[in-house]
């Protein structure tokens, strides 16, 4: 991979950490961003649907009908007028398994995300399906600003 595509990468990934800052779960907070042609072209992050309270857990454990920040971004797109077919998903958090499900289904080409979670069935599936799957960590790049 070239350097130039490594700062990009760098730079999306810094970026949908940030967006995952606007959601209001307590337990994880996940941002995602759709990028096609070197355009954002769709967000998201992990939160309840539309319309409905922004509390995500009860008791510390996660409310069923919470969406997940690659489901967010994704059915966003279909209310739009564009399209991720060849399009990189940058995302905060491993895609589990029924993200990766959708991610396959849009079209999505390339995944980028920088962090574990405890299950990889989602990954796996990815690289499955033919997608490049690319964990960066970002703890071990300083930004630009830190320099």
């Amino acid at each position: 991979m070239d350097e130039k595509q490594r700062q990009l990468d760098l730079r999306y990934l810094r970026m949908a950490k940030i967006w995952a800052e606007n959601s209001y779960c307590k337990r994880r907070q996940v941002g995602a961003l759709v990028v096609k042609d070197q355009m954002i072209i769709s967000d998201g992050y992990n939160g309840t649907p539309s319309g409905f309270e922004n509390v995500c857990e009860e008791n510390d454990v996660t409310l069923p009908y919470v969406l997940h920040a690659e489901a967010n971004a994704i059915t966003k797109l279909a209310r739009s007028s564009n399209n991720s077919d060849g399009a990189t998903l940058y995302v905060t958090d491993s895609p589990c398994i029924e993200c990766s499900k959708l991610i396959i289904q849009a079209g999505i080409k390339r995944v980028v995300y920088s962090r574990e979670y405890r299950l990889n069935d989602g990954i796996r599936l990815l690289q499955q399906a033919g997608i490049n799957v690319e964990y960066i960590n970002l703890d071990n790049y300083v930004s630009e600003q830190d320099k």
